[in-house]
């Protein structure tokens, strides 16, 4: 496989571009991308068996399994995140190992049914928070610890709303070259 191909596989629906402007109709799409996710990923996912679950979507990537307790495991941060940027003056947040986290047994072994309600429940509290933030909430910040960088509310929404669809993505790349239904 050559680099290129690797690319796609590992951004079948290229890297987050953040707009020059953060509209409120751009917000407004973001945060019913957020909505929308978990019965997205669920569609594609419940009646996938185990050895489709285990497969991975790329060569040396996550399985399917993984990618979708990955996706819980970090909008659960970006949850707790805005929640701290809006309670906190630009708290310093604390990182993760995302590689390491997958590397556990839940990520590994777990049932996905537990995760997809957890998602379910998530993605209606992130996007009922969002959908009643002020603009000047949106502005609100944190800074990442990794690169010392300052994470705005509005940013978050935008990246999330990528994070989901960028999963997602990998799981029906996988399913339509695998000719899984």
């Amino acid at each position: 496989m050559n680099e290129l191909d690797l690319e796609k596989l590992k951004y079948p629906i290229g890297k987050f571009i953040a707009p020059s402007t953060y509209s409120s109709e751009y917000i407004s799409n973001k945060i019913e991308e957020i909505a929308s996710f978990p019965e997205r990923l669920k569609q594609e996912t419940i009646h996938l068996s185990d050895e489709q679950l285990d497969t991975p979507y790329r060569p040396g990537g996550w399985t399917i399994r993984q990618v979708i307790h990955h996706c819980a495991e970090s909008h659960m941060n970006c949850f707790i995140r805005i929640k701290w940027a809006l309670t906190e003056n630009n708290p310093v947040i604390k990182a993760y190992d995302e590689v390491l986290w997958a590397a556990l047994p839940d990520d590994l072994q777990m049932p996905i049914h537990p995760t997809l309600l957890l998602l379910e429940g998530l993605h209606f509290r992130l996007a009922f928070i969002l959908k009643n933030l002020s603009e000047l909430d949106l502005e609100k910040s944190f800074i990442h610890p990794e690169n010392n960088s300052e994470i705005k509310i509005k940013q978050m929404t935008g990246t999330y709303a990528w994070h989901g669809n960028h999963h997602l993505a990998h799981i029906t790349t996988l399913k339509k070259y695998k000719n899984w239904k």
